[in-house]
């Protein structure tokens, strides 16, 4: 039986999401008045930050294994953020508290000001539907 070599592994996926989530975050600092958009962009970000925090555990399992208990723990610090933002995100879309959304995603951008979005990115809009998909997950 051959090796199955996945491409897209957690470092790409986190990389991805993080560049989904600046470009998320600059388009809902454009928003004047709560929209559809407003709230696909808000429900886009919880739920990306999110997927953020889940790949940690997956990124430092294979250093666990090694014995690179240090190197993982600092890894897990610096991506702790992304839960706790994660988490108030979904508290205020609950709420319906822009206030708190806004200053959350400006949080999230902070703490993703290294990330670089290229002006031609091929990224498209993915968050347009993601105020139904995330309430079809709170249902679930």
């Amino acid at each position: 039986m051959t090796r199955i070599i996945n491409l897209d592994g957690v470092g790409k996926q986190r990389k991805r999401l993080t560049r989904e989530v600046v470009l998320a975050v600059r388009e809902l600092v454009r928003q004047g008045e709560v929209t559809d958009e407003t709230k696909d962009l808000a429900a886009f970000i919880a739920m990306n930050l999110q997927a953020i925090y889940e790949t940690i555990d997956l990124t430092v399992a294979a250093w666990e294994k090694r014995d690179y208990w240090v190197k993982a723990d600092r890894f897990r610090l610096e991506w702790a953020w992304s839960g706790k933002l994660a988490e108030q995100m979904r508290e205020a879309i609950k709420n319906e508290d822009w206030q708190t959304i806004a200053l959350t995603s400006a949080e999230a951008g902070q703490k993703l000001h290294k990330v670089q979005v290229p002006k031609r990115h091929k990224m498209g809009e993915p968050w347009h539907g993601a105020w139904a998909e995330y309430n079809k997950s709170l249902d679930d």
